[in-house]
């Protein structure tokens, strides 16, 4: 995706147009802008092959007819199919000046989607979700300008079930939040999963180390949907051999011996390590070392910020909604609603902080809050927490920053969730991570 560092609503958008527009611009000058610079980008994709450019009646269509126009100048076959009229100034000033066909439906080498943009409110009705959908099939390669068709620009939903997706979205103006949500942004070229590099070995794809306490099991299910997550190699380390699967290393030896390995790129401490004297060692031994660290469960209810003094390496806390009371509790934060709470969390602690729920919130200390799309409710189990700290600390482990470990966790849990169908366990979760990842790549 391509675009400025600003994120904005679509009501934050309509103002800043408006805001151009009062200072001597006009609409069709700010179209002309933003369709010729995507046409740079569509010209570069399309190397020559024949370019098809979906429009829609608003100004989103009308950026695709100045795209069109621009490509045909530049010796590119194009086509326009645009199902409806256009219904703005804008828009017809813009189709007036494309002197090209206009068709009922194409085939070529590149798809331009210009059909709704930012202002959408409702879903595609279902003739040009059909035609959206045959569009996207005839194409190999597909590219959204502003934001593909169906999307709400706010909160990063679907519109429609069946909306295709794109490798490449040229965002106009500015970042809208979609471009960064869930589910939205894996339709766009967002943030998707790869595959190792072919080069690859375990400690490359980053050497994870999960501190386990007095419940061990909780730690092992960590352990084993870290092995899922990309991580090249999971330790877990307990005071006692735990019953663990072959291919996990467990080492019982000195801690602060352990988390000394240089070779460590991420740690885990919190599910199941308790709460007492011993889990407090524990916890400090894990915060004592310069490391990225996921702090989860048992962990957040022991942290004070003092412990944290100093401490410069990468964090991710993960709490649920008693866990996150007990943290406003201990760093002293009093919020008007939970995402200023959230917010403030993730900027005392200098990490980020996903609040888990129905309603999960992703905050880093400079970046726009998100709130992520509803995973299913059958998450609602014991375990599914250790799966997605596990999950988070694996994409930690493989060199994602905290934020986007963050999101790439979530998107990994979500759509385990949805695989394994109503009533699962997290060990029935956990065996549905390879089939997700595989999705999201």
């Amino acid at each position: 995706m391509i675009a400025s560092a600003q994120i904005l609503t679509a009501a934050q958008m309509r103002a800043a147009e408006a805001a151009l527009i009062a200072g001597g611009e006009t609409v069709e000058s700010l179209m002309e802008r933003a369709g010729r610079g995507a046409a740079d980008y569509v010209f570069r994709m399309a190397a020559g092959r024949a370019v098809t450019v979906l429009c829609g009646p608003g100004n989103n269509g009308g950026d695709g007819y100045v795209i069109a126009r621009v490509l045909a100048e530049r010796g590119v076959p194009v086509q326009v199919v645009a199902p409806l009229d256009p219904r703005t100034g804008a828009a017809q000033a813009a189709r007036a000046r494309y002197c090209g066909a206009v068709v009922e439906c194409a085939r070529g080498a590149v798809l331009v989607d210009c059909l709704f943009g930012t202002g959408l409110a409702r879903p595609l009705d279902p003739a040009l979700l059909a035609l959206l959908a045959a569009l996207a099939a005839a194409h190999d390669l597909r590219i959204a300008v502003d934001l593909p068709s169906g999307v709400d620009s706010d909160c990063g939903a679907l519109r429609n079930a069946g909306l295709p997706d794109f490798q490449l979205t040229i965002a106009l103006g500015a970042w809208k939040r979609a471009h960064w949500l869930l589910p939205a942004g894996a339709q766009m070229g967002a943030r998707r999963l790869a595959a190792p590099a072919a080069d690859a070995h375990k400690y490359t794809r980053g050497l994870l180390a999960i501190v386990a306490g007095a419940m061990p099991g909780a730690a092992l299910l960590a352990a084993r949907a870290a092995q899922h997550g990309g991580a090249g190699y999971v330790k877990l380390l307990a005071e006692q051999c735990a019953l663990a699967p072959a291919d996990l290393v467990v080492e019982t030896g000195r801690l602060d011996t352990s988390l000394a390995d240089p070779r460590l790129a991420a740690v885990l401490v919190g599910p199941g390590l308790g709460r007492d004297a011993l889990a407090q060692e524990r916890l400090q031994a894990a915060l004592a070392h310069g490391v990225p660290l996921v702090l989860d469960a048992d962990a957040l209810m022991l942290l004070q910020p003092a412990m944290l003094a100093g401490r410069k390496a990468p964090l991710v806390a993960t709490p649920h909604g008693g866990e996150l009371a007990a943290l406003a509790s201990s760093f002293g934060i009093s919020a008007r609603d939970r995402c200023a709470l959230v917010q403030a969390l993730a900027d005392a602690m200098q990490g980020t902080v996903i609040a888990k729920g129905p309603d999960t919130l992703i905050a880093t200390p400079g970046e726009p809050l998100l709130i992520l799309p509803p995973a299913t409710s059958w998450l609602a189990t014991a375990g599914t927490g250790d799966v997605l700290a596990g999950l988070v600390a694996s994409r930690l482990a493989g060199g994602s920053d905290p934020a986007i470990a963050a999101q790439e966790a979530c998107l990994l849990h979500a759509e385990a969730a949805r695989l394994a169908g109503p009533a699962f366990s997290a060990s029935d979760l956990i065996g549905c991570i390879p089939a997700a990842y595989g999705a999201c790549l």
